[in-house]
């Protein structure tokens, strides 16, 4: 085995990660710095301090990205409508480089020469670690306990805990429970009864959403604004990007929005079944496409919609930090320069719906579009021109083919 002289370990001092800490320190007898990020998963942190101090732990880190992950990850992630197989918004994905980022300054600024995660060999977070590692210094090791310890079961995991006398809470005893993931933009569920994707997911696997049935029957309506494509503001308040998410998740909460129960791809090669709840993107990503309708160019438009699948898989498959993401990410932070203005939703019943749209730099011009007498001139003769030359290919196709 490599000789480590010291680890950073991303630590949320949940169970497993308790027993890779104590696994670290039996295996490789080296200091441990624990760095536990505060993503906005909405639980108290501080237990993870007192574990880690009852584990012998001298360096322990608990950092607030809130504002770091909302402005620097997710918005850059929203301004290209990022949905990966059309459908999720990577609340999971985008996290992971920002983790995988601190975990690397850390282990800078300590001295380390590894970092440790506890994802499994199965999952995608794995990859997105430690690819994010190899971008951002490949000379620091990645240790992955999952990969290299002989534990291979929940029964051996517990028989782990309660012989080197680590505490297992009693929720965490029995049947194994749903392996939940949440920061600012998502939560994520995965895991039990999920693991069938021909069972209804039952109604306590949603944490932040209210079921759509049994949403306020009155619609709520919301203004959002838009500077050079990131949202600034909820009905004219002005926010920082944590506040503002903080805010839509709480408004589209309550509504029912954003709720999604997909079956996807992994990286890995496998098919997972998870449940999402990302209330506050959702309203994002229909309020950016609402003002993108008006100030964006046609062309420009649809560029962005034909790269957006390569982008978001890239994101969901872990190269934030690659050069091609962050050439697609210059093409379409160059997109949103005119980007501004307000979006007004709807939110009802589990949809966000665009209702009005308005844009200090809008293309859209009323004048054009009129059926009624306009003042810009508009020669409706032009378009048979426009017409026979793009039929021109089309009557050569069919004269050929005997049409």
């Amino acid at each position: 085995m490599t000789k480590i002289e010291k680890i950073v370990l991303s630590y949320s001092g949940g169970l497993d990660t308790s027993i890779i800490l104590k696994w670290l320190q039996e295996t490789y007898g080296c200091e441990v710095v624990t760095f536990t990020a505060d993503l906005g998963q909405g639980e108290e942190l501080e237990p993870a301090r007192a574990k880690a101090e009852m584990a012998g732990v001298k360096d322990i880190r608990i950092v607030d990205l809130r504002e770091e992950f909302v402005s620097d990850f997710v918005f850059p992630m929203l301004r290209a409508n990022a949905l990966y197989e059309g459908q999720y918004l990577l609340g999971s994905s985008i996290a992971r480089p920002l983790i995988a980022q601190r975990l690397v300054d850390i282990a800078r600024e300590v001295g380390a020469d590894a970092i440790a995660h506890g994802a499994t060999g199965k999952g995608n977070d794995q990859i997105r670690f430690e690819l994010a590692v190899n971008a951002l210094d490949p000379s620091i090791k990645v240790i992955a306990p999952w990969r290299q310890w002989n534990i291979r079961s929940r029964m051996q995991l517990l028989e782990y805990a309660e012989k080197h006398h680590i505490p297992v809470p009693s929720d965490k005893r029995g049947e194994a429970p749903f392996s939940i993931d949440a920061n600012l933009l998502h939560t994520s569920t995965e895991g039990k009864i999920l693991e069938n994707p021909a069972e209804v997911a039952p109604d306590h696997v949603y944490q932040r959403t209210v079921d759509p049935v049994d949403a306020p029957d009155a619609p709520e309506i919301i203004t959002i604004g838009f500077e050079r494509g990131d949202p600034v503001s909820v009905n004219g308040k002005a926010m920082t990007p944590a506040a503002l998410l903080t805010e839509l998740n709480g408004l589209g909460g309550r509504h029912g929005v954003g709720r999604l129960d997909l079956v996807e791809n992994r990286f890995i090669g496998m098919k997972s079944r998870g449940i999402y709840e990302t209330p506050g993107g959702t309203i994002l990503l229909s309020a950016h496409r609402g003002i993108e309708s008006i100030t964006l160019d046609r062309v420009a438009a649809h560029l962005k919609d034909e790269i957006m699948p390569r982008y978001a898989e890239l994101i969901y498959n872990g190269f934030w930090f690659a050069p091609e993401r962050e050439m697609l990410q210059a093409l379409i932070d160059h997109s949103q320069a005119f980007v501004s203005g307000e979006v007004t939703l709807r939110l009802y019943k589990g949809s966000a719906s665009v209702i009005s749209r308005a844009s200090p730099f809008s293309l859209y011009s009323a004048d054009l579009v009129t059926f009624e007498e306009s003042t810009i001139a508009f020669d409706h003769h032009d378009a048979e021109g426009f017409i026979r030359l793009n039929g021109l290919r089309l009557r050569s196709w069919a004269a050929r083919n005997g049409r």
